[in-house]
């Protein structure tokens, strides 16, 4: 579990910063939108929730797209930024805080954590001779060549041979052994745990922490003629976002130790052996949990500028709304594995789930509750001798059980049993044959009861995907204020109820034309 068994009612999430050398992909937005819900979710259970986000700006490969457009270095940044914080928007991503590396709040925190760590004895200095990727900004080992290039990007390191700062790493074999398996929910899914310790029990060597010669970057507080190597600036965001190393920060003693750090499963070496490690040589409490999720496949192909397959999140916003494209990824694309989805999935989930379901259900209810009761119910209690109440009960079960381990697809799964469950309700009830009969309009309003909390209770446990919408239909339910902790509610009314404006419309057209300019 991620997130039960806690001693305070507080929630720290994070997730991985983001390179700002070209703009937010799909794969970005969906690791920020899950997240996202994290963090949503955890503020309806009642946890003061911290959610961090940022942009990662040292990075050579950020200078070189800077100079080549012509632009400094920060400038390009602080352009970026606008980019990316223009997508989260978008995109409904709630973050409390947003940290750029080039901030002054972050420098003083990475020269406070070199300095600790230094001062503690784990790093010195030595000659790098070896490889290097220059896109992954990574120093690596041939050993992980494949074919004798670098196995993300497919291109041929670089040897090099450089006078460096290095950090212990290899003191830290056991000590991370030993952490892990004391901790068995530190790393997961447990298939990325298993993958980590599986590094580690095959050697752990020295890491290069510092670039001579390099000017774009934070200058080492102990020799200004290196700069701190990009991988160890940008780990450092999640403490340096709390203030890490100021006298009275309150920040850092309210919020950490991390709750769940997000990120892709193709970084899981930097932040669940590197950082951690950093994190004890500096005498720094662990984070939790380091959740790796999946990658995204477009029709079975892996998303790529290269491919031009990309899609841009933003112009699926376009087509689909935020909150459609929020439920959609997260409802197709199991968030502990690699998932797949085409435009046509998407497509036919929008007009089946959304529009034929949920949507049909909640205009139906309230197009009868305005047509046959004036939109006035009148509240009564709503207990187990309820027809749909155990069901109800079952499919909140199941949601809550698997939002805490951040299964997103199946917690959407579980709950959406009593959706389908309420539709087909409508239709054995039949109300609009039970208001032709006076001496059944207890009846008929026993129905929409039923129907009231089942849209109630849908509109809040739905609101982590679907924010936005969840709020409008809410609003147009009206009635009592309703939290996670009493769901189902003890009753259910009615007031002032009209005519529906749509939730959902049916996506219209081909859906192999839908993204084309």
């Amino acid at each position: 579990m991620i997130c039960k068994g806690m001693d305070k009612k507080r929630f720290y999430i994070t997730t991985a910063i983001d390179y700002v050398n070209q703009r937010p992909h799909l794969g970005t937005a969906y690791e920020k939108i899950g997240a996202d819900c994290m963090a949503r979710y955890k503020r309806l259970c009642g946890f003061e929730t911290h959610f961090l986000m940022g942009n990662d700006e040292h990075s050579t490969n950020v200078e070189r797209e800077a100079r080549k457009r012509g632009m400094e270095p920060l400038d390009y940044c602080r352009q970026m930024s606008g980019e990316f914080t223009g997508t989260w928007k978008s995109l409904l991503i709630s973050y409390d805080d947003f940290i750029h590396t080039t901030e002054e709040r972050h420098e003083k925190s990475v020269s406070r954590l070199f300095s600790r760590i230094y001062e503690n004895g784990y790093i010195y200095k030595g000659k790098y001779d070896g490889l290097y990727c220059e896109s992954c900004e990574e120093f690596i080992n041939e050993k992980d060549l494949v074919d004798g290039l670098c196995a993300t990007h497919k291109q041929e390191p670089k040897k090099i041979s450089e006078d460096n700062y290095f950090f212990a790493l290899s003191k830290f074999e056991q000590p991370l052994l030993d952490h892990i398996n004391k901790n068995p929910g530190f790393v997961l899914p447990e298939t990325r745990a298993n993958e980590v310790i599986n590094v580690i029990k095959g050697g752990l060597f020295d890491v290069s922490i510092s670039r001579a010669g390099v000017e774009w970057g934070i200058p080492l507080p102990i020799d200004s003629s290196h700069v701190v190597y990009v991988w160890f600036d940008a780990l450092t965001n999640y403490i340096s976002a709390l203030d890490y190393g100021e006298e009275d920060s309150s920040l850092f003693k309210k919020f950490w130790p991390a709750d769940c750090h997000v990120i892709g499963k193709d970084i899981t070496r930097f932040h669940c052996i590197i950082w951690p490690a950093m994190l004890m040589a500096a005498g720094v409490e662990l984070p939790k949990n380091i959740f790796a999720h999946g990658f995204i496949s477009l029709a079975g192909e892996k998303m790529s500028k290269s491919r031009g397959n990309i899609l841009d999140p933003e112009k699926m916003v376009s087509v689909f709304g935020p909150d459609s494209l929020r439920y959609l990824l997260l409802r197709e694309v199991p968030f502990t594995k690699d998932g797949d989805i085409s435009v046509d999935i998407l497509v036919n989930r929008h007009n089946s789930d959304l529009a034929n379901e949920l949507g049909n259900l909640f205009s139906r209810t309230l197009a009868m509750i305005s047509k046959y009761l004036g939109g006035e119910i009148e509240g009564a209690p709503y207990g187990p001798s309820n027809e749909l109440y155990q069901e109800l009960s079952d499919a909140l079960e199941g949601y809550r059980e698997y939002m805490e381990k951040m299964e997103f697809s199946r917690a959407l799964g579980s709950y959406w049993s009593i959706i389908q469950r309420a539709n087909k309700y409508i239709e054995e009830k039949s109300p609009w044959a039970l208001a032709k009969d006076d001496s059944k309009k207890e009846e008929l309003k026993a129905v929409f009861r039923e129907l009231l909390v089942v849209l109630r209770c849908s509109a809040l446990v739905l609101s982590p995907f679907m924010p936005e919408k969840m709020k409008e239909m809410s609003a147009q339910l009206g009635g009592e204020e309703l939290s996670l902790g009493g769901l189902p509610p003890e009753q259910s009314s009615a007031e002032n109820i009209q005519q529906p404006s749509p939730l959902f419309p049916r996506l219209q057209g081909d859906p192999e034309d839908i993204f084309k300019d």
